[in-house]
């Protein structure tokens, strides 16, 4: 099939699944389309198990798409944009050190749990899994994926403060994760990264060049479509500019080896705050949201479905489910330390929501951006073990905390 194929598939599966789901199933769009995904893939292996030839075509299909090229250097940019576009910044400014934090710290203490944990864990399941390739798995799974976390927050009316704590962190720890996973995985290759060879002083250097530059980055060419925006009053053209910022700022932020993640979250910061009230009418704010609302909708849809439709490919066995089962419990609580140490010591003189450290620890939703990394590990038996493991965690994570994130809030409320 040629890729314009593949796309208009893709979109009629959501807008099916998104039929079915908002006329009979009444889930939050992103959960309800990955569960009918998902049992939409397991009746195509059942069938294929019956002699049918469903599961084979479906699986050659599924093959021609390439999910890390489509979520990283694709979907990402303008998912992250559209989320950062309604964060308050003087909001995120009260919030600046809980955010810092927790998208820093939290992702490497989490990086060091988990992988250590998964360590002494997977030999007891008959899997061989070198020491650094587990760190690899704490690094992919520990960032919360913000296309899932800012999905979910839409529909559970979270206060103010704690939807900016939590959709911040969420925002910025993929670019931390990001980098942690290519220094981890240039160790893993033999620094084979296209970095060099991997020492202390090289990972400092990645991080800096990627995490930092892409924030400055991010500022530039922010800036200067907030000045592009200022001299016109034409919604269409305003548009074209903020697209043109997602999508190319992303693809040049990749070919200077930056953070594109971080980049187009910044841009997107000074563009829904200043560009927002200095640079737009009322009439082109309307537009503008209504654009990147609708842009946010579509590619959540067709990346859901694609998570579920994903399973199809997977390599099962009995082991790599036990071993994703058991992650579930060791990524949660080292989701919890991750958080409650450094909530703890700032709860000294900073005011939080009662229950955050469970609200943080159970909204710490993962996604799609686990589900890409791991595909870029080397192909081999490894890969195949820490995908299904990655994949067993991630739908655990938007399937049942995400459909109980919402009485966990609202009970802090109490």
């Amino acid at each position: 099939m040629s890729i314009m194929q593949i796309i208009a598939l893709l979109i009629t599966l959501a807008a099916i699944f998104s039929y079915i789901n908002y006329r009979f199933i009444h889930l939050p769009t992103t959960i309800g389309l990955l569960l009918i995904s998902l049992f939409i893939s397991l009746g195509i292996i059942a069938l294929g198990k019956l002699g049918f030839p469903m599961e084979n075509m479906a699986k050659d299909l599924l093959k021609q798409i390439d999910f890390n090229q489509a979520l990283m250097q694709g979907m990402l940019s303008a998912l992250l944009f559209a989320g950062a576009l309604h964060v308050h910044l003087d909001e995120l400014k009260k919030q600046r050190w809980v955010v810092a934090i927790l998208a820093s710290v939290g992702v490497i203490t989490s990086t060091m749990i988990v992988g250590f944990s998964a360590y002494f864990i997977f030999p007891l399941l008959g899997l061989e899994i070198p020491l650094i390739y587990c760190l690899v798995f704490g690094s992919l799974i520990s960032p919360t994926d913000p296309i899932a976390v800012i999905g979910i927050l839409k529909t559970i009316g979270a206060p103010k403060s704690l939807e900016t704590k939590i959709a911040g962190e969420s925002l910025f720890n993929d670019g931390v994760a990001v980098v942690v996973f290519l220094a981890l995985l240039g160790i893993a290759v033999g620094g084979d990264s296209g970095h060099g060879e991997v020492t202390v002083s090289s990972i400092a250097w990645l991080f800096a060049q990627e995490a930092i530059g892409g924030a400055i980055f991010g500022l530039v060419i922010g800036y200067i479509v907030y000045l592009l925006l200022s001299t016109i009053d034409n919604y269409q053209v305003e548009i074209l500019l903020t697209l043109a910022l997602v999508f190319g700022g992303y693809s040049m932020a990749s070919a200077l080896h930056l953070s594109g993640p971080i980049a187009i979250v910044v841009a997107g910061l000074m563009i829904g705050n200043s560009g927002r009230q200095l640079a737009m009418t009322e009439k082109t704010r309307e537009h503008l949201d209504n654009f990147w609302e609708l842009i946010d909708e579509i590619f959540n849809a067709v990346l859901f479905v694609l998570i579920g439709l994903e399973v199809l490919v997977l390599t099962y066995q009995q082991n790599y489910l036990w071993a994703g089962l058991i992650m579930v419990v060791v990524v949660l609580l080292a989701r919890f330390i991750a958080v409650g140490i450094p909530v703890s010591l700032m709860r000294l003189n900073t005011t939080f929501t009662p229950r955050i450290v469970r609200i943080l620890t159970w909204g710490g939703l993962r996604g799609g951006i686990s589900i890409a990394l791991a595909l870029t590990i080397p192909a081999g038996e490894v890969r195949e073990a820490i995908l299904l493991i990655t994949y067993v965690v991630v739908i655990f994570s938007i399937v049942v905390q995400g459909l109980t994130i919402g009485k966990l809030v609202a009970s802090s409320k109490e």
